[in-house]
């Protein structure tokens, strides 16, 4: 038998970070010496929002979804014996990625590190913030000169970095399909280079390397046929835009480049043993096709729709990995797919329809300005809608959901509470004390750090100008300052940004034929808004904390407007007590609170009691978001009147529930509705 050449594997790395930059380092150590070849750096949303963990937006969101590092000494800690030149490293951090990157940077150098071998990735794309993740901070202009300016940077001082990560994974989980997926990352891609190309920060002779250190990061669901096109139609998007619109010559540096995290969004809580196969076909659609192979590929573990994954989770999904690499002929071969009638038929298609949408949002004056109007937002609020539409009619089956329900007991989650890592609450006192503390004495032996107040004013200074914003940033890591002060000093000068929901704007999704759930739902809103004696029911949709995934949120605030009640939607990053006062103020018959980030536990029985307090204890409090049953039965004992997870998918039901929990908190009878 020949000897065959066999290609160098993907980079493999697990997504990881929690509760504290110890706990962190530990766990990092730990998975490298499982085999892992680059680190995958997760940070708590205080971090990746601007805030210090005693903010009071940050209550109970330290250390839900990552590390916290709020300034140098934690980011040294996080880095403790991991040599950052030989590491591959890469950051989820967007609003706040020029402020981390300096952090990592004067890590590196205090290790005595060639900062022209660092090796890693910035996420750093600030479009999908506004449109599905939602830690933006500051408004579209000032973000992308942030993005501008570190990629001026790098390409000077850290030749090897990827500064941005471009990142469509968030908008298909935010409901785009593989055309929006490709249209809106390359518009973004588009919007990036011109405004570099046009800073003259970057000679047009080095645009090149600017090109060729754009990465993107890709999301790969089930349908893994369609999935393995979107790539390969990515990458012959990718050359032609980048030969014809900015000149590059260059193959090498025309390459499209992408790592990949599979499909978090399409994992059930419900037979959650079969994300396992879900997951493998996933990575299957980015790894089969050579010509179109991720760089990097992190799988998401079984049990995320449950809570926070274990280590021995996320060990199970590494080995999916290494099995795939090392076990079977992959990597053998030359591409499987080149003349296939069907895959090139099929490329052909998304290439066409993607450049007929990235045309179009050209002509609104780009991404930014598409971001600006909502028009991208309500796009995928429409998508999004529609396919969860066609789960709830059963057009579109998820095994175990809306097909196939029936099932043995589930070994794996007979004892939920040991299924899932939780994360000590006291883990947040901890880390306020020991940020407390940093404040106290940073500028005493052994760190000796200036005063961080002239290195503030000089980032101001340097905001209102036009100059780069890096070296002004680096000097308030040095000086000791903190990720909200560093945030704070930008805030004051470039303000604030809402972005706009889509909820408005989105078509309807389910239409309320008579004889349908939704036109049942719809009479049950009526009668009671008649026996109230008031217009409209009126239900306020509230996204307390900083957890930004605000998608299941718009889904329901659709729905319930579908329905006939008048919405009350904000948007994301509310307090409890903002959420109380609109209740208030509104008027509103119910409130239902949506948290992702496992801030819950704190942030919704905070809002009961503000409501106890101001005498308004007839407006039902409906949580839904990632809910462990322990927590769900405390937050029902607390007095939530309904309890939603990821597992009650029909959200018309779900609508039709919080009808029946206004008629109970304002004593009316039950209503039957017949079919």
């Amino acid at each position: 038998m020949t000897e065959r050449h066999k290609d160098r594997p993907w980079l493999m790395r697990t997504y990881a970070g929690h509760s504290t930059a110890e706990a962190s380092n530990e766990l990092y150590r730990r998975n490298l010496a499982k085999g892992q070849t680059g680190l995958s750096v997760a940070f708590d949303l205080p971090t990746q929002t601007g805030y210090d963990s005693d903010h009071v937006l940050a209550r109970g969101e330290v250390g839900r979804v990552g590390v916290p590092v709020a300034h140098l000494g934690d980011m040294r800690r996080l880095f403790q014996d991991i040599p950052l030149e030989q590491m591959n490293t890469s950051m989820t951090i967007n609003a706040t990625a020029m402020w981390l990157l300096a952090l990592y940077q004067v890590v590196a150098e205090e290790q005595g590190a060639d900062l022209t071998k660092l090796q890693g990735t910035t996420q750093n794309d600030i479009v999908k913030e506004y449109l599905s993740r939602g830690t933006h901070v500051f408004p579209p202009g000032p973000s992308l000169r942030l993005t501008t300016d570190m990629i001026a940077y790098t390409v000077s001082h850290l030749p090897k970095w990827n500064p941005i990560n471009i990142c469509s994974y968030h908008l298909q989980e935010a409901g785009a399909t593989p055309v929006q997926e490709i249209a809106y990352a390359m518009s973004t891609a588009i919007a990036v280079l011109d405004a570099v190309r046009d800073s003259g920060q970057v000679p047009q002779e080095r645009m090149g390397d600017v090109v060729g250190r754009i990465s993107f990061f890709v999301n790969a669901g089930v349908r893994f046929v369609e999935e393995m096109c979107k790539m390969r139609a990515f990458g012959r998007i990718w050359d032609r835009v980048t030969r014809e619109r900015y000149g590059i010559e260059n193959p090498k540096h025309r390459r499209f480049r992408y790592g990949v995290q599979v499909n978090s969004l399409g994992l059930t809580e419900a037979q959650p043993e079969n994300n396992v196969q879900r997951i493998v076909l996933e990575m299957l659609a980015v790894t089969l096709s050579k010509d179109a192979r991720a760089r990097a590929v992190q799988l998401p573990a079984w049990n995320e729709a449950l809570g926070l994954p274990r280590p021995w989770d996320q060990q199970w999904s590494l080995r999916i990995q290494q099995v795939l690499a090392h076990e079977s002929d992959l990597l053998e071969y030359e591409d499987l797919f080149e003349g296939s009638k069907v895959v090139e038929a099929k490329v052909d298609e998304l290439v066409e329809a993607a450049f007929a949408e990235i045309e179009r949002i050209q002509e609104m004056g780009g991404a930014m300005a598409a971001v600006e109007s909502g028009y991208l937002k309500s796009q995928l609020v429409a998508s999004h809608a529609e396919r969860r539409a066609r789960i709830e009619s059963g057009e579109e089956k998820i095994i175990g959901v809306n097909a196939f329900e029936g099932t043995e007991p589930n070994p794996l989650t007979a004892d939920l509470d040991t299924a899932i890592q939780t994360v000590d609450p006291a883990v947040e006192a901890r880390v306020i004390a020991s940020l407390q503390s940093w404040r106290d004495t940073r500028y005493q032996p052994p760190f000796n750090h200036p005063r961080p107040c002239k290195a503030l004013e000089k980032l101001k200074e340097a905001a209102r100008g036009t100059g780069n914003l890096m070296e002004a940033t680096l000097e308030c890591a040095r000086a000791g300052a903190t990720t909200g002060e560093w945030a704070g000093a930008l805030r004051e000068v470039f303000g604030e940004f809402r972005a706009p929901t889509g909820v408005s704007s989105a078509p309807v999704a389910v239409t309320a034929e008579e004889g349908s759930a939704l036109s049942q739902v719809r009479r049950k809103v009526e009668l009671t808004a008649k026996e109230m004696e008031v217009g409209k029911l009126r239900f306020l949709v509230g996204k307390p904390g900083l957890d930004g995934h605000s998608n299941g949120a718009e889904q329901i605030a659709v729905r319930a407007r579908d329905a006939g009640f008048e919405v009350v939607y904000q948007g994301i990053r509310l307090t409890p007590e903002q959420i109380v006062d609109a209740a208030l103020a509104e008027d509103v018959h119910a409130v239902g609170l949506s948290i992702l980030s496992g801030s819950h536990a704190q942030l919704v029985p905070d809002v009961l009691e503000r409501l106890r307090v101001a005498g308004a204890t007839d407006i039902p409090v409906i949580a839904g978001g990632i809910i462990p049953n322990g927590d769900a039965e405390e937050l029902r004992a607390a007095g939530v009147a309904a309890v939603f997870t990821p597992k009650d998918f029909d959200i018309t039901g779900i609508i039709g529930r919080i009808v029946d929990e206004i008629r109970y908190a304002n004593k009316l009878d039950p209503l039957e509705v017949p079919a």
